[in-house]
């Protein structure tokens, strides 16, 4: 792949991602794209009778009917009958939506009847041979648009030099994805009793091209006799459409909150016992724009927030909301920074911390 190409790719994602910026944090309601892979003309990996299009598309269907039942949940489909959308407006749902969540479901096969397992992927840089190969399967859906070498400016999904050049514009998100990725599968595990592999980062384009948290979840194997057999089923699809509608609630509960122009403001709360009085907690700042704090927890009690009850940390914030107080640890403008108190905690022991954006206007 030619250079020039390449910088043409990079231009139209930056420019995606600097239109679409605010996108995603600034809604009343948690607003949540359901993605089903394939469709119409593409039906995406097949066994006999089994269509992966066909699967994805029940799951998706009731994995947004149990959503709509919670009042404060919006749910925007990609694709609600057997057609074939474009990746590119995939993407552009999603984020004209302004969505503050992007779930993609796919199923599995490969030329081997023994592979199986459920896996989710977030946008990122690893590159063994087999999830390359994913990555290949999932992207040459591309091939199927019309002028695609125009409308993807060079992006070739069989080429690795192509793989190689993607970026993860939306780096601050990837925490946040990596964390409903980890409890969709630990929902499959417990709940589905499924074998799982893992949570893994793939340069999948659907997935860079959305400027907010997302997951591409692939089901399991319909070249697997057994796996092929469940996924297919009613039961299969009612019990992973469930494992995932928790998953999604569960990262609502613990990651969305509204913004502090929303009324969700983070209050700092001075502590004046002994054990903090070497170093002040800095009140919150009048910083207009993102800030960024690492969650610690969260739960129905009130702590104080003395060092003493965070393992000797620093500058605790607390806010409370629907019942809930969640505590944050520092009080960043700059995300890099925000990404070195992260590893802080969870050096202390907060092993499942992440990093949380506030929009300050």
């Amino acid at each position: 792949m030619r250079y020039k190409n390449h910088s043409k790719y990079l231009i139209l994602l930056a420019l995606l991602f600097v239109s679409t910026l605010n996108f995603g944090q600034n809604t009343p309601k948690f607003k949540v794209v359901l993605d089903a892979g394939h469709g119409g003309k593409d039906p995406g990996t097949m066994r006999g009778s089994i269509k992966e299009k066909d699967i994805v598309l029940d799951v998706v269907l009731k994995i947004g009917k149990i959503l709509e039942q919670n009042k404060d949940i919006t749910v925007v489909y990609t694709r609600k009958t057997d057609v074939f959308i474009e990746l590119r407006e995939r993407a552009n749902i999603a984020n004209k939506a302004k969505a503050n969540l992007f779930i993609s479901v796919h199923c599995n096969g490969v030329k081997s009847t023994a592979a199986k397992g459920t896996e989710t992927f977030v946008m990122g840089m690893s590159r063994t041979d087999t999830n390359l190969d994913i990555a290949k399967k999932e992207n040459g859906v591309i091939f199927l648009e019309e002028d695609y070498n125009e409308k993807y400016k060079g992006f070739d999904p069989n080429n690795p030099e192509t793989l190689l050049g993607l970026k993860i514009l939306q780096e601050e998100f990837l925490e946040q994805s990596i964390e409903l990725a980890s409890e969709i599968e630990n929902n499959f595990i417990s709940k589905n009793n499924r074998f799982s592999r893992g949570v893994k980062q793939q340069p999948i384009w659907v997935l860079d091209a959305t400027v907010m948290p997302g997951v591409l979840i692939e089901l399991g194997f319909v070249s697997h006799a057994e796996e092929g057999k469940y996924i297919s089923s009613e039961e299969g699809k009612e019990e992973m459409s469930k494992s995932i509608s928790d998953a999604i609630i569960t990262y609502k509960n613990n990651f969305y909150s509204a913004t502090l122009e929303n009324n969700f403001e983070p209050a700092i709360v001075k502590d004046d016992s002994s054990e903090s009085n070497n170093s002040k907690v800095p009140e919150t700042t009048e910083h207009k724009g993102k800030i960024y704090k690492v969650q610690l927890e969260a739960g129905s009690s009130k702590i104080d927030t003395k060092p003493a009850n965070f393992k000797g940390l620093q500058n605790i914030s607390v806010a409370h909301e629907n019942k809930i107080y969640k505590y944050f640890y520092g009080n960043e403008t700059d995300y890099e920074s925000c990404k070195k108190l992260l590893e802080e905690a969870k050096k202390k022991g907060y092993k499942s911390a992440y990093i949380v954006t506030f929009e300050n206007k």
